[in-house]
């Protein structure tokens, strides 16, 4: 079966992650930007979880060439995630060529110690993914989170396929953008990957006018324990099937 790993911003989605066929959380704030770094005090509630959880490693939006000072600040941040307890951190490094930073990636991964890693969709920005992976799998990670370098990863799903081959068991390489109930027994059956990440949100809520009026935010989404079921279930189901 493949495995599940829920995507969460806040202390409800942490909560209504941890549920039994849920392989792992990635723990983030703001979603909407790709996932930044969490704040200390979720990673303190996500260390008492029951599912592993990851923290996000990124201390800004935008793109993935980061200076000095921001690196302490990430080098901070995996000490943050460690004294939490959580068991490992989702990391992501760039040169201006869009290949990865081997040197700050080396330096992040050194500072984690022996919590796990996964290396995020600065990825899918890279020139060549078939070097990446190489380097990745260098780098020690465990898994990288990748679209097929497209949009959403139903969108990616030949690039995935090449990935999966060329990774060859070396390291896991987790579906992540995009991933639906209504898209991933596809996903799964045409690529072979064997996670997959998914956020697993319920339809958004309005607020109410006066919050967004004062520039609060106008919608909010949960994490939503019957979409991770019915996720949880289609992967199960198709657990028995054939990969390409």
């Amino acid at each position: 079966m493949p495995t599940l790993e829920i995507c969460v911003e806040d202390a409800v989605g942490l909560r209504t992650a941890q549920r039994p066929g849920v392989t792992r959380i990635e723990l983030c704030s703001a979603l909407a930007l790709g996932g930044l770094t969490p704040s200390a005090g979720l990673m303190r509630l996500a260390g008492q979880s029951t599912v592993p959880v990851y923290a996000m490693i990124r201390p800004r939006e935008g793109g993935f060439v980061f200076t000095a000072e921001e690196i302490d600040q990430m080098l901070a941040d995996i000490d943050a995630a460690r004294a939490a307890g959580l068991a490992g951190v989702v990391l992501g490094a760039a040169l201006n060529d869009r290949t990865l930073d081997m040197q700050t990636l080396k330096l992040l991964s050194d500072a984690c110690g022996d919590m796990g890693r996964t290396l995020h969709r600065v990825f899918d920005l890279t020139p060549n993914p078939l070097t990446a992976v190489d380097q990745a799998v260098e780098l020690g990670f465990e898994r990288i989170l990748t679209s097929g370098q497209a949009v959403i990863a139903p969108k990616g799903q030949s690039v995935l396929k090449n990935i999966v081959d060329h990774a060859a068991g070396r390291i896991e390489i987790m579906a992540g953008s995009g991933v639906r109930v209504g898209n991933v027994r596809e996903l799964v059956q045409e690529t072979g990957v064997t996670a997959i990440h998914a956020s697993c949100r319920g339809p958004a809520v309005g607020q109410a006018c006066r919050v967004w009026e004062l520039g609060f935010g106008r919608l909010a989404s949960r994490t939503s324990g019957r979409i991770i079921d019915q996720m949880l279930a289609i992967l199960a189901e198709d657990a028995t099937l054939p990969v390409i």
